[in-house]
C-alpha cells in the first residue's frame, strides 16, 4: 500500500499494477532479503509469541469468570473494589464457586481451606475482611436461582483455566528473562524507571536483533507508531499513527508505557505537558502513543550502544526535536527521540 501511494498517489489494487510496482522496486534494488532469526533472538521471538497467547487465554478466562459470576453469584463480586485482584478472593473461589457450599461451611473451616489454596495463587496471608465478606455473600448470592448450579460449575472451569494460564505465563516469562540474561541486556533495559525486564523482553521479542536496523526511528516505523500525514492539495487533516509494521511491537510498547508513566518522572512530565498545554493538547491515547514511540527510540539506543538510560539526556530530548506528534494537525512538537 505504501509503495502504491508513492507511485501514483492511489490506494486502488490490481494484479497488474501491483506486479508493475514490485518489478520497478526490484530493478531499483529497493528490496531486501528477509531477516532470519537465529540463536537467542530466535528463541526470544517464539517465547514472546507464547506469552502473547497465554495473555489472551488468561484475559479471556478472567472475563468469563466475571461474566458467569454476574449470573450465578453477583454478591461475591461486591466484596471488594477489585475482587479479581484480591488473592484471598481467588483462593476462596478455588475452594468453591458454589455459594451453597461456602454457606454450609463455618468461617473457621473456610479460612483453613483458603489458607491451603493461597500458595497456588502466590499469596501467604489471608485477608479476613475479604474472606468474611465472601462468607456473608454466600448466604445471599442473588441472581437467578435456576441457573446458579450450572453457572457456578462453568465459573469453576473458568477459574481453573485462569490459574493454568497464569502458571504458564510465569514459566514463559522466566524463560524470556533467561534469554535476556544470556544477551547481557537485563541490567541495561531495567535502567529505565518503570520499565520491567519482561516488558523490555516483550519489545525485543518483536523487534529481533537491533543491529539489523539503521537507526532508532526504524523501530518506531516498524511498530506503526510514526506519524502519517492526511493531506490533499490545500487540505490538511488530522495526523495519525501509520499502524503499519508489527502490531505486536506496537502492543508491547503500549503496555510498557502504562507502568513507565507511574514510575518515570521524565515520561510523566512529558505526558502532563502533552495533555495539559494550552495550544492543541493531546488526548490520553495520543500522548501515550507519543511516549511509546519515545520509549522505543530510547530502548534502541540503550541496547545498541550498551549504555544505561540517562534521565538528563531523556529529559533534554523532550525539548530538542521538532517532530510531528500523532493526533495533531500541523504542530511543531518536541519529540522524545533519544
Amino acid at each position: 500500500m505504501c509503495e502504491r501511494e508513492e507511485e501514483d498517489f492511489t490506494r486502488d489494487r490490481s494484479d497488474f499494477k501491483d506486479a508493475t510496482i514490485i518489478a520497478k522496486r526490484v530493478a531499483e534494488l529497493r528490496c531486501y532479503v528477509p531477516f532470519q532469526l537465529e540463536g537467542h533472538w530466535c528463541r526470544l521471538r517464539h517465547l514472546g509469541a507464547r506469552r502473547d497467547g497465554q495473555l489472551v487465554v488468561a484475559t479471556a478466562a478472567r472475563q468469563c469468570l466475571r461474566d458467569v459470576l454476574e449470573c450465578a453469584w453477583p454478591a461475591v463480586l461486591r466484596v471488594a473494589s477489585k475482587p479479581l485482584e484480591a488473592i484471598t478472593w481467588r483462593a476462596a473461589m478455588a475452594v468453591s464457586t458454589q455459594p451453597a457450599q461456602i454457606a454450609a461451611m463455618s468461617y473457621a473451616d473456610l479460612a483453613a481451606a483458603v489458607r491451603a489454596e493461597l500458595p497456588r495463587w502466590g499469596g501467604t496471608r489471608c485477608n479476613h475482611r475479604v474472606l468474611r465478606a465472601v462468607h456473608a455473600a454466600a448466604s445471599a448470592p442473588g441472581a437467578v436461582p435456576a441457573e446458579r448450579d450450572a453457572a457456578a460449575e462453568r465459573a469453576a472451569f473458568a477459574l481453573s483455566d485462569w490459574a493454568r494460564a497464569l502458571d504458564e505465563l510465569v514459566e514463559v516469562e522466566t524463560r524470556m528473562l533467561t534469554v535476556l540474561d544470556a544477551l547481557e541486556l537485563t541490567e541495561l533495559v531495567t535502567t529505565i524507571p518503570g520499565v520491567s525486564a519482561i516488558g523490555a523482553a516483550a519489545i525485543l521479542a518483536e523487534t529481533g536483533d537491533p543491529d539489523r536496523y539503521d537507526c532508532a526511528r526504524t523501530w518506531v516505523k516498524h511498530a506503526g507508531l510514526c506519524p502519517r500525514d492526511n493531506e490533499s492539495g490545500t487540505f490538511a487533516g488530522t495526523t495519525t499513527i501509520s499502524r503499519r509494521g508489527r502490531p505486536g511491537l506496537r502492543t508491547a510498547a503500549w503496555r510498557a508505557v502504562w507502568g513507565a508513566l507511574r514510575h518515570n518522572h521524565v515520561y510523566a512530565a512529558r505526558y502532563a505537558h502533552l495533555t495539559g498545554r494550552t495550544h492543541n493538547p493531546l488526548r490520553d491515547g495520543q500522548a501515550r502513543a507519543a511516549i511509546a514511540a519515545a520509549l522505543l527510540r530510547q530502548l534502541f539506543n540503550i541496547v545498541t550502544r550498551r549504555v544505561a538510560w540517562d534521565p538528563l539526556l531523556a529529559g533534554s530530548a523532550t525539548t530538542g526535536d521538532t517532530g510531528r506528534t500523532p493526533g495533531e494537525h500541523r504542530p511543531e512538537v518536541a519529540s522524545l527521540a533519544a
